[in-house]
């Protein structure tokens, strides 16, 4: 009996062990079935001459033709090698169209995105294109089309969800834009301005003004004044002491709170010098892109050959980032400029109040007259389930979307709604000679607006806003108010000429540096609006990083880009510092010890700036709780508006100490913060090792994972995942990091330079983990090596060719 057990365990092992082989053996052969083609030759309709696609060790690609027309198409092909899957999961995002892909389970995601009906939108704004850049999308799609079809397989993401890829078509392109729109501006949601609606209908005025105003300490504008410190309000326009507002739960203050507490809007650095501050004369320019970090990362790099009149020596030798799903180089050298973008943060999204006709719902009130609500019918298909259809009603601002603090229907006026702010105009920077040339042509550029910096060879830098839809609003309204759409005057009323655009070349210090921070004042701030500027603290940060060099190499350049040092913080140290003189509580006493030597680094060691930070964070809460409650009271979705960060108004607080608006709950203002360091040393504290154990890497860590990884088991989750590893840095210094967000990429170069460049970028270039530079470079981007920017010597080399007529 015991023999014949132990047989039937060994045939169940072994059957075990032969399922484990064949189920790896399967998945080997998916995976390797769906890798780019790296060698050899492929003939392909759609090209005029041969291509050829060369890549170095870490995958970075080389393209060489006879034409800029075969370089989109090869592109293309290379991109959908690569990067398919991720392609697809950006058009239907904005199309709201993943339901048809993944299931039920974003479901959610598409009702939310389909709103907007942005397939509608990039389908008009192809067929407003000019000729010649429809042709440019039908080469890239085709190029796609043929590089999916070239694959021996589909790629492997689609074996897993038991789906088929859909070919790529021109309009996708623009999605893909769209896309990038949605991230850029909020989803879309314009949530920040419904709450500074709440605030103000719960708040008083003077009380939303103070607490809303931007930092004069940490401000770092290109050009104007500093902003006003803010005004503290007086007993009479409120005072705590009186009645208590209505009860609402700590839990869902700290959750309204958030926003202001986690910096992770999608945002940038850039900063350039002058050529007379470089050693070769030649301008010198950084650009990282602060984004959701996924595998493989957004950007795919790429040098670009092909003859060209205008170009030194006669061939265009462009290289930098390309985004999959778009034939475009978004930043980069091409020997002659080198540019680079940063989010803006200007106000593009509106709400305007809809006046429905109470005899007939249809219609809404406009100035003069009545017009017509036009209902969409828009299906999202759901894979394994039935259709969903959502009824979206438009207005000529927008579709309705929200509901203001009386109920009243709020349209939203977006400018990604519009197809002219949709084109292929930043292929042109490929090409431009002298800032000069990228400056004029940065008005023309259908993308979501941003700030864009320009160094060029001959020495000279210079920005601008890019971005060819610049919303003109009535001067004297408020565009972070609803506006009332039935009066004369309301909503939008044409774009701003390219001549009202703010630009600045050439400062006399010959430093530039932009940091999704204000950059002007006045009439251009009035022009450019606020949806959410960042503190300024980072754009200080480099602003001073640059002042501290007379003569710039790139890796001055890299140096700032990773500099990790917690200025924000040191004010707060010190506080904390004095809060804990004379303490005896011995869990203080702990406390003060650890941040005493304050190191000011946001390193993966450092307990002190862990501490510190969580004692800022504290101090946030409990100082802003008994406001927030109010608004909360009547408005439990409220949550703190995002890109408005609190720092001015706390501080005024802190120092000024008014009875009137310090929570009841404390006696005064000190006991207020030594009940915040109390809860930081008994929160932080109660976990394993106690407070010298919270290391900033403990929560400050990578977090970079594939798209699909969440939905498989944890052994095979890492294997797709990079590393999961301590990173430093933080918000609000230059080096910016946070679990699954952080620099995109990080580029320093000089044009006519690039052989000095530096590229940095997460994840790698490919999808596949069979592939060869699955994840290479990613250990450059966490160490923060200077990865070169130009590619190295040849290891793979594959021909693309025209059929033999």
């Amino acid at each position: 009996m015991r023999r014949r057990s132990s047989r039937l365990l060994l045939g169940l092992s072994l059957a075990v062990a032969l399922l484990l082989v064949g189920a790896f053996a399967t998945g080997w052969y998916l995976l390797a079935g769906s890798r780019a083609r790296l060698e050899g030759e492929v003939t392909l309709a759609g090209l005029a001459a041969p291509v050829r696609v060369i890549r170095d060790a870490n995958g970075a690609v080389t393209l060489a033709a006879r034409s800029r027309a075969d370089i989109t198409f090869a592109l293309g092909f290379v991109h959908a090698q690569e990067r398919f899957f991720e392609m697809d999961l950006m058009r239907r995002a904005a199309a709201g169209e993943l339901a048809e892909l993944v299931g039920p389970a974003a479901l959610d995601s598409d009702l939310d995105l389909r709103r907007h009906r942005l397939r509608a939108v990039a389908q008009a704004a192809y067929a407003a294109l000019a000729p010649a850049q429809r042709q440019v999308l039908e080469r890239y799609r085709d190029g796609v089309n043929a590089g999916l079809a070239d694959l021996r397989r589909k790629p492997w993401e689609y074996d897993l969800l038991a789906s088929q890829p859909r070919p790529w078509r021109a309009e996708d392109s623009l999605l893909v834009v769209a896309a990038m729109y949605l991230d850029l501006n909020g989803h879309g949601h314009n949530t920040r301005e419904l709450d500074i609606a709440r605030m103000r209908a719960a708040l008083p005025a003077p009380l939303v003004d103070f607490l809303l105003a931007p930092d004069p300490d940490w401000e770092a504008p290109l050009s104007g004044t500093l902003s006003h410190p803010p005004l503290l309000p007086g007993p009479a326009v409120l005072d705590l002491r009186g009645p208590p507002a209505a009860a609402t739960s700590a839990r869902s203050v700290a959750a309204a709170l958030a926003p202001a507490l986690q910096a992770r809007a999608p945002g940038s650095n850039s900063f350039a010098v002058a050529g007379r501050l470089t050693d070769t004369g030649a301008a010198m320019l950084a650009n990282d892109m602060h984004l959701g970090l996924r595998v493989p990362d957004i950007w795919f790099r790429a040098r670009l050959r092909y003859p060209d009149a205008g170009a030194p020596g006669g061939t265009r030798d462009a290289v930098g980032v390309t985004l999959p799903g778009t034939p475009v180089l978004v930043a980069g050298s091409n020997g002659q400029i080198a540019w680079g973008f940063t989010n803006s943060y200007g106000d593009w999204l509106d709400w305007v109040r809809v006046t429905r006709d109470p005899a007939a719902p249809s219609r809404y009130a406009v100035p003069g007259g009545w017009a017509t609500i036009e209902r969409h019918a828009e299906r999202i298909r759901v894979k394994g389930a039935p259709d969903r259809v959502l009824e979206v009603e438009d207005t000529r601002w927008g579709p309705i979307l929200a509901r203001d603090t009386d109920g009243a229907p709020l349209a939203l006026a977006w400018i990604a709604h519009h197809p002219q702010a949709y084109n292929l105009g930043l292929m042109q920077l490929e090409r431009a000679p002298s800032v000069s040339d990228a400056l004029h042509l940065a008005p023309t550029l259908g993308l979501p607006p941003q700030n864009l910096l320009v160094a060029d060879r001959e020495g000279h830098i210079g920005w601008t806003i890019a971005g060819n839809a610049i919303p003109l609003r009535t001067p004297g309204t408020d565009p972070q108010q609803p506006v009332d759409g039935s009066q004369p005057g309301s909503g939008w009323h044409g774009w701003a000429a390219p001549a009202r655009y703010p630009r600045l070349v050439d400062p006399v210090d010959g430093r530039l540096w932009t940091a999704n921070n204000r950059t002007v004042d006045g009439p251009e701030l009035e022009l450019l609006g606020n949806g959410g500027h960042d503190l300024g603290a980072r754009a200080q940060q480099i602003r001073d990083d640059l002042a501290t060099y007379s003569v710039f190499s790139p890796g001055n350049l890299l140096d700032i880009q990773l500099d990790n040092r917690a200025v924000l913080l040191t004010p707060w140290q010190r506080l904390l510092q004095d809060v804990l003189a004379g303490t005896r509580d011995p869990a203080l006493r702990q406390l003060r010890g650890l941040t005493a030597n304050w190191r000011n680094r946001a390193a993966p060691d450092s307990v002190d700036y862990r501490l510190v930070r969580a004692f800022r964070d504290e101090v946030h809460r409990t100082v802003l709780a008994p406001f927030v409650a109010r608004v909360q009271a009547r408005f439990p979705a409220f949550a703190w508006p995002v890109g408005s960060d609190p720092e001015a108004a706390v501080w005024t607080l802190l120092r000024a100490q008014p009875a009137w608006l310090l929570d009841p709950t404390y006696k005064d203002w000190d006991a207020l913060l030594l009940d915040a360091a109390r809860a930081v040393a008994t929160r932080l504290g109660g976990e394993p090792g106690g407070l010298a154990a919270r290391r900033w890497g403990e929560v400050n860590r990578s977090g970079i994972r594939h798209p699909l990884s969440a939905a498989l088991p944890a052994m095979l989750a890492r294997f797709l995942d990079m590393p999961d590893q301590p990173l430093p840095g933080d918000a609000n210094m230059p080096r910016v990091a946070a679990p699954g967000f952080g620099a995109s990429e990080r580029l320093v170069v000089s044009p006519g330079h690039e052989a000095q460049g530096i590229l940095q970028m997460p994840s790698g270039q490919s999808d596949n983990p069979l592939s060869p530079y699955y994840g290479a470079g990613h250990a450059d981007w966490v160490e923060g090596r200077p990865t070169p920017l130009l590619p190295g010597p040849a290891k793979w080399t594959l021909t693309l060719r025209p059929p033999q007529r």
